[in-house]
């Protein structure tokens, strides 16, 4: 039996209200909340108290196995340096998002996914983890042997989340290829001649492979009842296909048109924090603040800076989205819990897992005290 807590002297953002109040832990779930509780056993001394932030989209592992080019760490020793960033940026449950088939034939996403996989799994089955950590497998649907690479993955039981993707250069992320050409020739070296040979190939393989590779894992992911998002939907016909393959998330729509669309089909819209940091996407497509100003903005994700969640909370309160603190909270923990199935967490509210995140604010930033997992101290 875990001892019980009671966190007070602090400021608790419930679904629906900032109040002055204290929460009680029993058990690794929350009990009460209350209003001016007295005797905490965990003064919070005016800090935030907010539920753990709940992640759906990060590639932050890559960098942790492969920290420098040509760079391999060992797997298990990368996880563990990935799951101490993650816990320490408040995140408290994260689908680790892991790439099945690349737009690339060679590079990390090729080379060590299996490898990731095992290696999240591995620290899960030793109780290594500071989060929780889940899959999210991303299907680049125009991979010649996508199917083959999925199917021994399908039924690993921490799957929550499949997405399906498709990077061919023109379209959907990339409609501006000179956006692709920058992107490419920083990140990968390559020459405007490779970038062209590339783009053609490219294109023959998303003729020949994306219409038969998406149908197939979609089927195979609505017949486990496995949660479905796409990705960088740009037109109507992309949403309306989503709406088809009955997808629960939209992924990073690249227009005011797909999210709206989305978001008026019951799609939960997600955007990527370092989207809502800047300002402005990396790749020249819609703004993730544009969107919550329009009211299509659903779900916040860190995608490759795990601190941008937090951010980003903060951010869409600070900005003229006339969003305030609970609403932008449920963006990052309470809504994309319940979109992949997670019911038992991210709302401080009895009987929710006591998933709780300490957070200052100093100059305008914020700060993580410190972080809880199911009542238990992690960070």
């Amino acid at each position: 039996m875990m001892s019980e807590l009671v966190f007070g002297n602090g400021r608790i953002v419930t679904a629906g209200a900032v109040i002055n109040g204290s929460v009680k832990v029993a058990d690794g779930r929350i009990a009460a909340v209350d209003e001016g509780r007295a005797g905490a056993s965990v003064d919070l001394g005016g800090d935030y108290l907010l539920p753990g932030l709940v992640e759906l989209h990060t590639d932050n592992l890559e960098n942790h196995v492969q920290p420098r080019p040509g760079v391999r760490w060992p797997m298990l020793s990368a996880v563990m340096d990935h799951d101490a960033r993650i816990a320490g940026a408040g995140i408290t449950t994260v689908l680790d998002a892991i790439s099945i088939g690349s737009i690339r034939d060679t590079g990390i996403r090729v080379e060590t996914m299996r490898d990731m996989i095992a290696g999240v799994a591995k620290a899960n089955e030793r109780g290594m983890m500071r989060a929780e950590h889940l899959l999210h497998l991303r299907c680049e649907v125009s991979t010649p042997d996508l199917v083959a690479q999925f199917d021994p993955f399908v039924d690993t039981p921490f799957l929550r989340l499949v997405s399906v993707m498709d990077h061919t250069p023109g379209q959907r992320q990339f409609v501006n290829l000179d956006k692709h050409h920058e992107y490419y020739k920083g990140k990968f070296g390559m020459s405007d001649a490779e970038i062209a040979d590339f783009h053609v190939k490219k294109k023959e393989q998303q003729e020949r492979w994306s219409a038969p590779n998406r149908a197939r894992v979609v089927r195979m992911c609505q017949e486990r009842s496995i949660p479905l998002a796409s990705h960088d939907d740009a037109t109507p016909a992309h949403v309306d296909e989503a709406i088809g393959d009955r997808m629960v998330i939209a992924e990073f729509p690249t227009t005011v048109e797909a999210a709206a669309r989305s978001h008026a089909a019951g799609l939960r819209v997600l955007m990527g924090g370092p989207n809502v940091v800047r300002g402005f996407s990396h790749s020249g497509n819609v703004s993730a603040l544009d969107l919550a100003r329009r009211g299509h903005l659903d779900i916040v994700s860190s995608d490759y800076v795990p601190s941008s969640l937090l951010i980003s909370i903060f951010s869409l309160t600070d900005s003229d989205c006339g969003i305030g603190l609970p609403a932008a909270v449920a963006m990052a923990s309470k809504i994309p819990a319940e979109a992949v199935g997670l019911d038992d967490r991210g709302e401080i509210a009895p009987g929710r897992r006591a998933d709780l995140i300490q957070v200052g604010v100093v100059e305008n930033v914020p700060v993580v005290r410190a972080v809880w997992r199911e009542g238990r101290r992690v960070a």
